[in-house]
């Protein structure tokens, strides 16, 4: 990451293991030069600037895209000459515009003389060119940015407790402040149980109830060939929790192969039974989620709305979430804020859509991936500090909640 301005955004920490800001593009650019790639260790490809590229020619193209950004209209010479601070005439810039055109950066729409960005050109933008405010402790934390973190923290706050309930207002929160969609992809649970308990309901039918270390309850009902009074059950679940509390019933069925000899007839029985009864409960209750908020503020979005077939792409993503799923699943993975860009990327199925994530995580561990979806012309420097700081404030949140 040496030589980017953004780096300073590795600052700061309102959670444990505060993550760091990497741009990513985890996919492949097939038929780009050698010389326009690059590639972090064991990371993904990014774009270098071209070494034709002078400062003059990124100075232009910054400008452009902060001023596509604002105003949302293609961006013409008078503009460039206007906001770029550079002393040049418009022939050169048009020059220059030609030249970035040329190498993928820029684009022409047919309806206007202005040039709009590419997602490569939005990919070297975020890569090498976005300036990211450093997230620094109180009180070298900047007046907007603190207050940010205390309107995230109020937000969150008003969800009363509960690990579920704080994801579910970090997806809020994330929609709220940034008015796109808030993404958080839920943590797996572990595999393990705190207790469980069995209740008689009928001659050789059985209410098995499993309590998770997060004091979630899940109920699964046994079929046995014997019958069990109440006082068995009892000496069952006693012996249950006394040896196996805290295994998975994975771990527990390996346990009991070398110790069912040593066990009752009937009690072995019904241990096996409990095994499979809650291996199953716990594997469907694994299954990865994802809870979104605000998808309907994309509809504003004309970027992402301006047709049929972007609205249908837009809502299958949503709707059948494999493609966020994945997406999420690759972040948790890196370390820190991450930039996905479609267009570029496999992961993100619309070219005008782009995905900037962060992984959290309790006690240190990282658990899952929360992040906003919205157009590729968003306020990166203003929606990067929301995600970043939800990221922190959830980790926090639940680690203090574990």
């Amino acid at each position: 990451m040496a030589g980017l301005e953004h780096t300073g955004m590795t600052i700061a920490s309102f959670g444990p293991a505060p993550p760091e800001w990497v741009p990513a593009a985890p996919a492949a650019h097939a038929g780009r030069p050698t010389a326009m790639r690059g590639r972090r260790p064991n990371g993904p490809v990014l774009i270098k600037i071209p070494s034709i590229m002078d400062e003059r020619s990124k100075t232009l193209l910054k400008t452009l895209i902060e001023r596509y950004i604002a105003e949302g209209q293609p961006v013409g010479s008078r503009t460039l000459s206007k906001y770029s601070g550079l002393d040049l005439s418009p022939a050169t810039i048009r020059n220059v515009m030609s030249d970035l055109e040329e190498m993928g950066f820029i684009a022409s729409p047919h309806t206007s003389a202005g040039r709009i960005p590419t997602p490569r050109g939005y990919r070297l933008f975020v890569d090498t060119m976005l300036t990211a405010r450093p997230l620094e402790d109180p009180p070298g934390l900047s007046a907007e940015l603190a207050g940010l973190k205390d309107q995230i923290q109020g937000q969150m706050a008003s969800q009363q407790l509960g690990p579920q309930r704080m994801i579910t207002a970090a997806a809020h929160t994330l929609s709220n402040l940034s008015r796109f969609a808030g993404v958080v992809m839920t943590p797996r649970r572990a595999q393990a149980f705190r207790q469980v308990e069995f209740m008689r309901l009928s001659d050789k039918r059985i209410l098995l109830i499993i309590v998770s270390p997060e004091g979630d309850v899940q109920n699964r009902i046994i079929q046995t060939e014997l019958s069990y009074t109440p006082a068995q059950l009892i000496e069952a679940a006693n012996f249950f929790n006394t040896h196996y509390a805290g295994m998975s019933f994975n771990a527990v069925r390996d346990h009991l192969r070398g110790e069912l000899q040593a066990l009752r007839r009937d009690m072995s029985s019904l241990m096996q039974a409990a095994v499979e009864a809650g291996s199953s409960a716990m594997a469907e209750d694994n299954t990865e989620q994802v809870v979104i908020s605000g998808e309907r503020r994309l509809l504003e979005v004309e970027d992402l709305s301006s047709s049929m077939d972007k609205l249908r792409r837009l809502f299958d993503v949503f709707e059948h979430k494999t493609s966020l799923l994945q997406l999420l699943d690759v972040s948790s993975h890196a370390q820190g804020v991450q930039i996905f860009i479609g267009g570029e990327s496999q992961l993100v199925p619309l070219e005008d859509m782009a995905v900037i994530t962060a992984p959290y995580g309790v006690d240190g561990q990282i658990v899952g991936t929360l992040g906003v979806i919205g157009p590729t012309r968003m306020a990166y420097e203003r929606v990067i500090p929301i995600v970043d700081i939800t990221a922190r404030l959830l980790s926090s949140a639940l680690s203090q909640n574990s």
